[in-house]
């Protein structure tokens, strides 16, 4: 009786809640989730005689929505050399420049259409040869940590999803890139 009774209540609840609460926290969902592509945890232990070599690297992403979009506005830059110089409007939205990963160095490419809701960045990546890709992205704080007892380094910046991945020369593929924000812009 008492389960259904809060079946009820929590369908009364979910019928009440306004339609913009609601599209807030599938936003918020879908960051988490994006942002959780970049967790990773690896943690290993060698022993030889007269030896002993641990290994311990955990990573965190964790979604970092602001109040005002255009405190998202800055340069940003990854590992190895590619940038992204963003200007975000208080309304949420965006235009920018950038580089990413490509089998014969960086492609640039300009936003188009982007758009910032809650902590992601969505818009369209338009390429100088006229291509044009989708762009999912996550603002986020990641934090690494290099031992299981330290408190870790914590940096800011724009998690970006290749979907699918990006040939980045030598073999390499990423599935995801972290830009770093080097300078705060308004």
């Amino acid at each position: 009786m008492g389960r259904l009774v809060a079946l009820a209540l929590l369908s009364g609840a979910c019928l009440a809640a306004p339609v913009g609460a609601e599209h807030a926290r599938g936003a918020s969902a879908h960051a988490r989730e994006l942002a959780a592509r970049f967790n990773k945890d690896k943690h290993k232990v060698r022993d030889k005689p007269g030896e002993h070599l641990e290994v311990f690297v955990e990573v965190r992403g964790e979604p970092a929505a602001r109040r005002n979009a255009a405190e998202y506005s800055g340069s940003y830059e990854s590992d190895p050399n590619y940038a992204l110089d963003l200007r975000v409007a208080a309304d949420g939205s965006a235009e920018g420049r950038g580089t990413e990963p490509a089998p014969g160095g960086p492609r640039r490419f300009t936003l188009r259409d982007a758009r910032v809701s809650g902590a992601t960045l969505t818009g369209t990546k338009v390429y100088e040869d006229d291509a044009t890709e989708r762009l999912e992205a996550v603002f986020l704080d990641l934090t690494v940590r290099h031992s299981p007892t330290g408190a870790g380094t914590t940096q800011f910046g724009l998690g970006v999803v290749f979907d699918p991945p990006k040939a980045a020369g030598d073999g390499l593929e990423l599935n995801r890139l972290f830009y770093a924000l080097e300078r705060q812009g308004r």
